[in-house]
């Protein structure tokens, strides 16, 4: 039998409280002894008790643990200096047979490759070690006062002013960008996917809702300022001059390194493991993470049909996703009627449909606001992009211009209001 499962146990049974701190479950373990031994041991924890060599000497079926001379053995290998290293072997190990278990259940019910990625995206997430000491951190600290700041990486959004009031979309953040439908939602996104992958990031898209031919068709739209309904139907509608820039277009979309994925229903587990896949494909570059939209992300449990907790599940574990990934993470959502009941339309964070815990899990909402969209006749075409939440700096309103035709965004000459 594995001798870190010896050590493991045996340090269980010298020091009690290891089996309240330990990460690991008895089925990781790999022996059928071992798991039973230790969930004995969790019980009596469970029940006040201690799981010491004279408690377990105790137990009515002994025997099945090889008695009271195999768990004499076992105490023998204790180790609680190195018990954190034991885990991280056992865990190591577990992970190791969990991918041979995946592999070979995937071969026999014939899974699609999907599953199987999400699945060993899971075992994948089982870490130990995530601490960090006072000391260390202070360490890296301490000539603070004598050095020059290390520069803050940041995916640029492409508008300067925003970029001023939120500092960028930041690394482990996520950024909520909400709006009734129609107004811009994926117009945005596109731009900031544009503006990520030009400045060397590789933006990862998962549209759930639209497909990919309908997203590239509004990139070369917006980047080559081609109206849409020509879009329709390139060679017939696209004058001589535009047709001329068509190469120049293709080239620059293609130096973003975009990546899309557009299958509908997708997990947060699935999203990871196609963003490690991508990853591994583009070593030197960092992803930037665009969701199109967040309602149609799905949980990894029903609740019953409960909206609101499903959508609290799945706002957490996008949180959860940009801080292992270190890497900024957005996602559209949609609002609720609620707004167009009001006689001052611009959102406010009670509008974002479900909640949940959304308000509290993002580092940044934004909200998209055009009077146009409401007042046919009115000469304001520009879009405010409304700082709502900003947990690292103020809040206020960007105006940008939007051309609802060709998809484009750019930026107006004039300061945003900031409070």
């Amino acid at each position: 039998m594995s001798l870190a499962e010896k050590a493991f146990l045996g340090s269980l049974m010298k020091a009690g409280y290891l089996i309240k701190d330990t990460v690991i479950s008895p089925d990781q373990l790999e022996s059928t002894v071992h798991q039973e031994l230790m969930r004995r041991m969790v019980e009596l924890s469970h029940a006040g008790k201690n799981s010491d060599l004279v408690s377990l000497s105790t137990l009515p079926d002994l025997e099945a643990f090889g008695g009271i001379s195999y768990l004499s053995e076992l105490l023998s290998y204790a180790d609680i200096e190195k018990f954190e290293i034991i885990e991280e072997i056992i865990i190591d190990v577990w992970k190791e047979r969990e991918k041979r278990n995946i592999l070979k259940l995937a071969g026999v019910h014939n899974w699609e490759i999907a599953r199987v990625i999400t699945e060993l995206d899971k075992i994948n997430q089982v870490k130990t070690n995530d601490h960090t000491s006072i000391q260390q951190a202070l360490a890296v600290m301490y000539e603070a006062p004598w050095e020059d700041p290390e520069a803050v990486v940041s995916a640029p959004s492409g508008i300067k002013k925003l970029d001023e009031v939120t500092g960028g979309f930041q690394d482990g953040e996520v950024t909520i960008l909400a709006a009734r439908p129609s107004m811009g939602k994926s117009d945005v996104m596109l731009h900031l996917a544009k503006s990520a992958g030009w400045a060397n990031y590789v933006p990862i898209i998962f549209s759930l809702e639209m497909p990919e031919k309908l997203l590239t068709t509004r990139l070369i739209a917006s980047t080559g300022e081609f109206n849409r309904v020509k879009m329709r139907d390139p060679k017939k509608w696209l004058t001589q001059s535009q047709k001329d820039t068509w190469g120049d277009v293709m080239t620059n979309l293609s130096e973003t390194n975009i990546q899309i994925y557009d299958r509908a229903g997708q997990k947060v587990g699935e999203m990871r493991a196609k963003t490690r896949k991508v990853m591994n494909t583009y070593p030197n570059k960092k992803p930037i993470i665009l969701i199109d939209y967040l309602s149609l992300i799905q949980s990894s449990q029903f609740y019953g049909g409960n909206a609101h907790l499903q959508i609290t599940e799945i706002s957490r574990e996008l949180k959860t996703f940009a801080k292992d990934f270190v890497c900024p993470v957005i996602c559209l959502a949609q609002l609720n009627r609620s707004v167009e009941s009001r006689a001052n339309k611009r959102p406010m964070m009670s509008d974002i449909r479900e909640s949940g815990s959304v308000e509290q899990d993002a580092d940044v909402i934004l909200f998209l606001y055009r009077e146009k969209y409401y007042d046919k006749g009115s000469d304001n075409s520009s879009l405010e992009i409304i700082v709502s939440k900003n947990r690292n700096g103020p809040v206020g309103t960007i105006k940008v211009k939007y051309n609802v035709f060709t998809g484009r965004i750019e930026e107006f000459e004039e300061n945003p209001s900031m409070v």
